[in-house]
């Protein structure tokens, strides 16, 4: 009985995630499911507090990087970023395409994929829209970037930091396991989304788009955040945990900001997507539900069972198993599962390649990542609307070469 009510619950919280009935928000649907865990005594108090302690380097980590986002975003740092690359691409919708990627990989490694979802979307929008372009294949970028660039750091989405935990391998073991996977998934992502668009990349922009000066506090943010790309880098070269590096950098640079614009104080603290907090927290503890019920040793000897196939045939049912997972289920739930079932003996090989399923994955439909799923939240809030079908067009043509590609990539590393 208490098998079935907690995969109930659990599948209860990934619908109403995924569905937003009542269009309660996303954390409302995590934590309902939660407290559902606690009244029906499928869990224990003490368990749940345990589930939600485990993620406090996440909460941090997160914390920290919606900091540096929204300042980035209240300074004009993105849109003068936006408004640049329009600039740059001197009427050519085909070069600016190319410049939006560009900062789009940017912005993903060093702020993370929520960042390029949340923050860039409305920002390249923007620009697009007063140069008259088509605007969808710029707004695809920002999807699919925020996904396909996901791994070439390990601050560059926080799943790495679920499945990882206290294990976070070394920085240069990093970039030797996942900068030619990173390569080969931005690469491949690129081409066959332009190809995909290319129809509605013909043609010269016709409007104009006028660029101020980037305030001072704009460029200072601009250095914060460099310096913060910097201070990362060291911690996860030293193997230390990135979640308090990241918070503190933040909040040096809200100061510094904060000296040149002291309104912003409010305005910033008050824009910041909370409610991203307690949704993780509220899935670390359905996670844990899953786990008292038996999932996650069943994902674990699954794991073990694949480690022990062919490297390339273990790797690629890895990386396509969890992939697949993600676009049922979403990837936060998803890597915090395989994140509890990689913490003992799992082959390097395969966790690598459980990463890759986990952060390139979910670009096969809007239901697959977190930032997938920002993303479609900001584009509602200008105005535009793209349905489940419309992306999986693109989706199931695109994500399944790059994660091959990916995937078969892991191998050069070990």
């Amino acid at each position: 009985m208490n098998h079935w009510g907690v995969w109930a619950i659990a599948a209860l919280t990934i619908f109403g995630i995924l569905v937003r009935p009542k269009r309660w928000p996303e954390a409302v649907w995590a934590c309902l499911g939660a407290i559902l865990l606690l009244v029906f005594r499928f869990i224990t108090p003490a368990q749940a507090l345990s589930a939600v302690q485990r993620g406090t380097d996440v909460y941090v980590f997160l914390a920290g990087m919606m900091l540096l986002a929204e300042l980035a975003r209240r300074q004009g740092l993105f849109d003068w970023l936006a408004s640049h690359a329009v600039l740059a691409a001197r009427g050519s919708q085909l070069k600016l395409f190319s410049l939006v990627y560009v900062v789009g990989i940017v912005v993903t490694t060093l702020l993370s994929n929520d960042a390029t979802a949340v923050v860039l979307t409305p920002a390249v929008y923007a620009a697009v829209k007063k140069a008259r372009g088509a605007v969808l294949p710029y707004l695809f970028i920002c999807a699919f970037i925020a996904n396909a660039a996901s791994f070439v750091l390990p601050i560059s989405n926080p799943a790495n930091l679920v499945i990882f935990g206290r294990a976070m391998p070394p920085l240069v073991d990093w970039l030797r396991f996942f900068a030619l996977p990173s390569l080969l998934s931005i690469a491949a992502t690129y081409f066959l989304l332009r190809w995909l668009s290319r129809s509605e990349l013909r043609g010269p922009m016709e409007g104009k788009v006028r660029t101020d000066d980037l305030p001072a506090s704009g460029r200072l943010v601009a250095f914060g955040i460099i310096a913060s790309a910097i201070v990362l880098v060291i911690a996860s070269a030293l193997g230390k945990d990135l979640g308090m590096p990241t918070l503190v950098s933040a909040l040096v640079v809200f100061g510094a900001v904060l000296v040149l614009d002291r309104t912003a104080f409010v305005p910033v603290l008050k824009d910041i997507s909370w409610g991203v907090l307690p949704l993780v927290a509220g899935l670390f503890v359905v996670v844990e539900g899953i786990d008292a019920v038996g999932a996650v040793q069943d994902v674990r000897d699954a794991l073990n069972h694949v480690g022990r196939w062919a490297p390339l045939a273990g790797t690629l049912a890895s990386s396509f198993g969890v992939a697949i997972l993600c676009n049922i289920g979403n990837n936060l739930p998803v890597g915090l599962l395989t994140g509890r079932a990689v913490q003992d003996h799992i082959p390097q090989l395969i966790r690598n390649a459980l990463v890759v399923g986990v952060d390139l994955g979910p670009n096969l439909s809007i239901a697959g990542s977190l930032a997938t799923i920002l993303w479609l939240i900001a584009l509602r809030r200008e105005g535009e609307h793209v349905s489940y079908w419309e992306f999986l067009k693109f989706g199931i043509l695109i994500t399944p070469p790059a994660l091959l590609l990916a995937s078969a990539a892991l191998l050069v590393g070990h």
